[in-house]
């Protein structure tokens, strides 16, 4: 069996003008913002896998029993020989469960920590030596619009989306985001991971775990932004802060000053009071419906669901 090398296009520059720009801009708001994307350097990455190994984290175990159960029907209506684009890959853990059961001509693995993917591919190709595997680092927070000729014309792209990262775009920027995906899935679709409403004590646990993972992956966000940024965070300044909003049914993940404090960057500062904090991301939860609703205004239709037994989870192939 003859084996392939994966190929990797770098279509993210996470030194560019405009995304210093951007990420001076959510600074200088009130409140202050930083985009989640910050979260994800090598050393990121590795903290986020961490985290799904908690036990308060229960997205990645609960997802990965739903494929588990239901993974042969998911193969039936995803088909196979499809190009397979795994949004946010990682180290592609997720998607190669489902390989065997999808058999894709292609696998896409897009991820904005490049170096981190580029690892992952590598060990993904030796496990799978005839897979034609393309690597894309980007940032596809913006746009989910891959390069063009990747995906060949003649191709049914399948996109999945595990996660419940899509919580991360605000309900609006979702449905921009996952129409942009139908955009390109055409007699394809999408498979995607969402994350439910469920209680209060469950939810904040999963995003503040008692070993603090999750802090440490919080306040990594600061040292990366020092990096591409430019700033002068100090990560010991601040302190790690996860609440669920009910009234916008999202878990918020915020940095909050322990002192008075002044962040410098070439050309300018930002001063934040103690206990002023630092929005860093939202997690969007829904409801079986609500998110069926959004998939239908994105442009995607048949959908269907799978839910864990708990119903705190669930998997949506929905078709372009």
């Amino acid at each position: 069996m003859s084996r392939r090398t994966p190929r990797f296009i770098q279509a993210h520059q996470p030194d560019s003008h405009d995304e210093r720009e951007a990420a001076i801009a959510g600074l200088r708001r009130t409140p202050a913002e930083a985009s989640p994307k910050y979260f994800y350097d090598r050393l990121g990455s590795h903290l986020f896998d961490a985290i799904t190994e908690l036990p308060e984290y229960y997205p990645t175990r609960t997802e990965a029993a739903i494929f588990a159960a239901h993974g042969a029907a998911m193969a039936s209506c995803v088909g196979g020989g499809a190009v397979f684009v795994d949004l946010g890959a990682g180290n592609c853990a997720k998607a190669a469960r489902l390989l065997p059961l999808l058999d894709p001509a292609r696998y896409i693995a897009v991820d904005i920590s490049a170096d981190y993917l580029q690892d992952s591919l590598l060990q993904l190709q030796r496990e799978h030596p005839a897979l034609d595997i393309v690597g894309i680092g980007m940032d596809f927070s913006t746009s989910p619009a891959l390069p063009a000729g990747v995906i060949p014309s003649d191709a049914r792209p399948v996109f999945f989306y595990p996660g419940s990262s899509i919580g991360n775009f605000t309900p609006a920027a979702a449905e921009s985001f996952l129409a942009g995906v139908r955009a390109q899935a055409a007699g394809g679709g999408l498979l995607i991971g969402v994350d439910l409403v469920k209680p209060r004590t469950v939810l904040e646990a999963a995003y503040d775990d008692a070993l603090g993972v999750t802090a440490a992956f919080n306040l990594n966000l600061l040292r990366h932004m020092n990096r591409l940024v430019g700033t002068d965070f100090d990560p010991t300044a601040w302190r790690h802060v996860a609440l669920f909003n009910e009234a916008e049914s999202r878990i918020e993940m915020h940095l909050e000053a322990r002192r008075p404090l002044a962040v410098r960057w070439a050309g300018g500062e930002r001063s934040f009071a103690a206990g002023e904090r630092l929005h860093t991301e939202n997690s969007y939860k829904y409801t079986t419906g609500s998110f069926d609703a959004l998939l239908q205004r994105a442009g995607f239709h048949h959908n269907r669901c799978w839910i864990s037994p708990d119903r705190w989870f669930a998997v949506f192939w929905a078709q372009a």
